[in-house]
């Protein structure tokens, strides 16, 4: 499959170009696991020799990503606010009943609260997280973050990811395809940093809300 992208790519026109950038780079965020890394260091090293322009492949992949991550945080965040609205049937009451039970209202607040500039972080560091850039969509959109401040964070870290994959298949010239390990030395510590402060602050929320309960 991805001797046939490459293939395609190698004798694509510009335009078909930036379409196949903006496209692998919206579906990566709403259908994952989408490999869209590899194709796209190879167009990096395309710009070395072809008509494809640098400037053009960093805003055609950024705005696919950027729309593909604003996608999934708005359903989210559109699930995330009508879960906790009255049920306006039966069926549906007793479900966002079942949920109140399962998480109050008060303590999602709360965490809402305690996380949610933590959240602007994560969504500025999602291109660079390994395996979990599709679900800080979901987390960002369920704690009701800022849609601008989301989008603003969600293009920046889009945008830097993309430059430097892209610079990245243009100086490795023939040897593009190393751009995996390479971007695997950032990725996957970055990934373990975060999901260490994540854990930890999970914890530690979980401690302060048993000792809330046990003071109730």
């Amino acid at each position: 499959m991805l001797e046939t992208v490459i293939e395609f790519l190698r004798t694509a026109d510009p335009l078909a170009v930036y379409g196949f950038l903006f496209l692998i780079s919206f579906l990566e965020n709403v259908v994952p696991p989408v490999p869209g890394d590899v194709p796209v260091a190879f167009i990096g090293y395309l710009t070395f020799y072809s008509e494809i322009d640098f400037g053009l492949s960093v805003a055609a992949a950024s705005a696919g990503s950027t729309l593909g991550f604003m996608t999934m945080f708005l359903l989210s965040r559109g699930i995330g606010l009508k879960i906790y609205a009255r049920g306006e049937s039966p069926v549906r009451h007793g479900l966002v009943r079942a949920v109140h039970r399962m998480f109050p209202p008060e303590q999602m607040e709360l965490a809402r609260r305690r996380f949610s500039s933590h959240g602007y972080v994560a969504v500025l560091v999602n291109r660079f997280l390994f395996g979990y850039r599709a679900v800080i969509s979901i987390l960002a959109g369920f704690l009701h973050l800022n849609p601008a401040g989301v989008f603003s964070a969600a293009l920046l870290s889009s945008v830097v990811w993309y430059v430097m994959l892209l610079r990245g298949g243009y100086f490795l010239g023939e040897n593009w395809q190393d751009i995996v390990t390479y971007m695997t030395l950032y990725s996957v510590p970055v990934s373990l940093v975060f999901l260490g402060i994540v854990m930890f602050g999970l914890i530690r929320y979980l401690r302060e809300r048993r000792r809330r309960s046990g003071g109730g």
